[in-house]
């Protein structure tokens, strides 16, 4: 079972990595103001998946508007697992 602090900088270092400002990076961050778009959530939850087995789908994906709401879904996912 992954901790919540795995899972931020998991989601953290894949923004960073898709171009986001590490600085501007935190729980309430929306995604659309670090310039991450659809393509970049979609290899977001490939990574998701790989590092903790949990599969996002597309209704999943379209529910995440923050950097929280990724951590908070992929936590809730990887307790229930």
């Amino acid at each position: 079972m992954a901790d919540t602090a795995q899972i931020e900088k998991v989601i953290t270092d894949s923004l960073i990595s898709f171009g986001a400002n590490a600085e501007e990076i935190n729980r309430e961050a929306e995604l659309t103001a670090l310039d991450i778009d659809s393509l970049d959530l979609a290899e977001l939850s490939q990574i998701i998946e790989e590092q903790f087995g949990v599969e996002l789908t597309s209704g999943d994906v379209a529910e995440i508007a923050t950097v929280g709401d990724a951590i908070d879904l992929v936590a809730e996912r990887t307790a229930g697992a």
